[in-house]
């Protein structure tokens, strides 16, 4: 084995665990985004967690944030508009990310 070999393989192991990181930073984000909702919609407890998981599935429909955005702009009407969700979604990525990588 050559050193050029060990570091391809170490860039390969990095760009998955980056890549499973980022899927797990999402799937947080949309928890946190789906809980931030329930809570705008009076939800609580069980069925807040319920909702949050709703949110979480919603993120599978297409690739990006779209999907998401949609579904919490429609089940939050005017209570939130869309630029309000996006910038809220920035927020809780950050959140998010700080939570994962903390462990």
């Amino acid at each position: 084995m050559t050193s050029f070999d060990d570091r391809e393989r170490a860039a390969e192991a990095k760009f998955v665990l980056d890549g499973e990181t980022q899927f797990r930073v999402t799937a947080r984000r949309n928890k946190l985004a789906g809980l931030w909702a329930a809570g705008l919609l009076g939800k609580t407890g069980d069925a807040a967690e319920a909702y949050a998981r709703e949110v979480i599935r919603a993120d599978f429909e297409e690739a990006g944030d779209e999907d998401v955005i949609r579904k919490l702009s429609a089940d939050l009407g005017d209570k939130a508009s869309a630029a309000d969700i996006r910038a809220r979604l920035v927020e809780l990525e950050a959140e998010a990310r700080q939570q994962i990588l903390a462990g």
